[in-house]
């Protein structure tokens, strides 16, 4: 009897962890859905997987754990924080729809989902639930394998097959199918020749400077920045450092050194001049 009061009671020490811990993921799930940047929201929601494998572990589902924090927080949400830090999403960018009713269908969504959640939890309050013990009787990977390929088995299939029309989906809105016949390097130089564009390579950032950053332009020899060498998207958001004053100081002041150093040589073998050759 102690022994199934023990399994159905909760401790200390993990009512804490379950307070603190929850708290940290609702306040993570909140703000992946307010932060207006999204590698805020990202890592908000990175977060809130590292605490749900974290109660993974506490229950005793190491498998589950250890796959939240290696495929899921350490592989697929690092893979979108890199790619949303390489594309620079900001907040300044469109919020149109492209999609008419998308929100209200994101609603609903959300709402079915709330539904089901609420379901769940009252169905696992109100009966009883066989122990952890029982669940993990030979291993954790043996009971997760029993339950996802024969009580579940239809539901893992069709989530399978729902990924798997996803990727399907995201290659086929993403592929553009060439329609005319692709220009030979010959072609395109004597398209720049008649266009009278810009028909040598472009310089690259940093040329003339003494910086090689994306968005430092290069300058010109009298000291001006070119608009060729950086990217038209940096300077249409404003994020080219402007460095042409600095190096038109640094070389006035290389100027005046050159001409006083000059001078001190002019000067200076005069003065070692024997007397009668200054006369002459």
């Amino acid at each position: 009897m102690t022994t199934q009061l023990a399994a159905y009671s909760t401790s200390t020490a993990e009512a804490v962890q379950f307070w603190i811990l929850g708290t940290v993921a609702v306040l993570g799930a909140l703000g992946t859905i307010l932060m207006k940047r999204a590698v805020h929201s990202a890592l908000c929601l990175a977060g809130t997987m590292i605490v749900l494998a974290v109660f993974y572990l506490a229950n005793g589902a190491y498998f589950l754990g250890v796959v939240q924090i290696i495929v899921y927080t350490g592989a697929i949400m690092m893979l979108f924080l890199f790619v949303v830090m390489l594309v620079g999403v900001t907040a300044a960018d469109s919020l149109k729809e492209t999609i008419r009713g998308q929100r209200w269908l994101a609603l609903l969504c959300g709402l079915g989902f709330g539904v089901l959640l609420i379901a769940g939890i009252g169905n696992a309050s109100l009966t009883e639930f066989n122990g952890i013990g029982q669940a993990n009787a030979g291993g954790n990977v043996e009971g997760l394998a029993a339950l996802l390929f024969t009580r579940y088995v239809f539901a893992f299939e069709i989530t399978g097959a729902l990924l798997i029309t996803a990727a399907v989906g995201a290659m086929v809105l993403t592929h553009r199918e060439r329609t005319e016949r692709a220009k030979t390097q010959r072609e395109l130089a004597e398209e720049r020749v008649r266009e009278g564009k810009q028909l040598p390579p472009l310089p690259a950032p940093g040329v003339y400077a003494r910086h090689n950053a994306v968005d430092i332009a290069g300058l010109l020899p009298d000291g001006t920045p070119s608009d060729l060498t950086v990217s038209k998207t940096l300077r249409e958001r404003g994020q080219i450092r402007d460095v042409s004053q600095e190096a038109l100081n640094d070389l006035k002041a290389l100027e005046q050194r050159s001409e006083e150093r000059l001078g001190r040589r002019a000067v200076g073998p005069a003065k070692f001049q024997r007397p009668e050759e200054a006369s002459k």
